[in-house]
C-alpha cells in the first residue's frame, strides 16, 4: 500500500473510532456522496445493510452481481426486497461473449474440475462485473464479518481494497452471527428463504449446498476446496 494511502486510511480510522455499523454508513453517505454504492449479494448480513441504508440514507446505490447461474430464491428475495423499501437494485451482468467463449472451451460446469478452474468462472461471471461498477466509486461497502471464513479474520471496517484501487467499508466487520439474525428478526429484514433449508453462505446454485450440524458456515461453498482456497476474487 503507498504511503499516501496508508495515511488516508489511518485518518478515515480515527474519524470513525467507536462508531456503530449504522453510524458508520450513515458517516460513509456523508464522506462519498455519489461516489459509494452498496455491492450486495442479497445474503443476511447485506440484508441487514440495506435496511440499515434504507433508514439512514436512502440515495446510496445498492447493486448486485446476477452470474447467470443463481437460486431462484435469491431473485424472488431481489423482488421482496425491492418492494418493501421502495429502492432500486441494480443488476450487474457479465461479459456474455467472455461467459461464452469460457462455457463453450471448458464446459458449463467447469469449476468442478480444479480451483484455477473454478477461479476462471468467478472472475468472468464475478470479479470482472464489479471492477467495471467499482471503477466508477470512490468507495464500497459490503456485508463481511471477520468471523465467516479463515480468509477473513484480519478484517477490518475500513480498509483499502489493493485488489480495487478504492476504499471498502464493511460495518458488520465486528458482528457474530448472533447479532446478524438477531437484527433480521427484530426488524423484519427479508432473508433468502434458503437459510430456513441449512444454507449459511448463499452464491451460485452449483457452487452452494446446505451445510452439515458441526461444518463451517462457509462449508457450503466450494465444499470439494480447502478452507483456505474459499475466496472468489471479489474479497482478497
Amino acid at each position: 500500500m503507498a504511503k499516501d494511502v496508508t495515511s488516508i486510511i489511518k485518518q478515515l480510522v480515527i474519524e470513525t473510532q467507536g462508531f456503530s455499523a449504522e453510524q458508520l454508513l450513515k458517516w460513509a453517505s456523508g464522506r462519498f456522496g455519489n461516489r459509494i454504492a452498496l455491492a450486495t449479494s442479497l445474503g443476511a448480513e447485506d440484508q441487514v445493510l440495506t435496511d440499515m441504508l434504507c433508514r439512514t440514507n436512502k440515495d446510496i446505490r445498492i447493486f448486485t452481481l446476477d452470474t447467470g447461474r443463481l437460486p431462484e430464491e435469491t431473485y424472488e428475495l431481489i423482488e421482496i426486497t425491492r418492494k418493501k423499501y421502495g429502492i432500486r437494485i441494480d443488476i450487474l451482468f457479465p461479459a456474455f461473449t467472455q461467459v461464452e467463449e469460457m462455457v463453450n472451451k471448458y464446459g458449463p460446469n467447469l469449476f468442478y474440475q480444479s480451483t484455477d478452474a473454478r477461479r476462471l468462472c468467478c472472475k468472468i461471471r464475478k470479479v470482472e462485473t464489479l471492477r467495471r461498477q467499482l471503477t466508477e466509486l470512490d468507495a464500497w461497502i459490503c456485508g463481511l464479518r471477520s468471523g465467516q471464513a479463515v480468509s477473513r479474520k484480519e478484517l477490518q471496517p475500513i480498509e483499502w481494497d489493493n485488489a480495487f484501487g478504492l476504499v471498502k467499508i464493511c460495518p458488520l466487520a465486528n458482528w457474530s452471527i448472533e447479532q446478524v439474525w438477531d437484527y433480521i428478526k427484530k426488524n423484519s429484514v427479508p432473508y433468502n428463504k434458503l437459510h430456513d433449508q441449512g444454507y449459511t453462505s448463499i452464491g451460485c446454485k452449483p457452487c452452494t449446498r446446505a451445510v452439515k450440524p458441526g461444518e463451517d458456515i462457509r462449508a457450503g461453498r466450494w465444499w470439494w476446496e480447502k478452507p483456505e482456497h474459499k475466496e472468489c476474487g471479489l474479497h482478497l
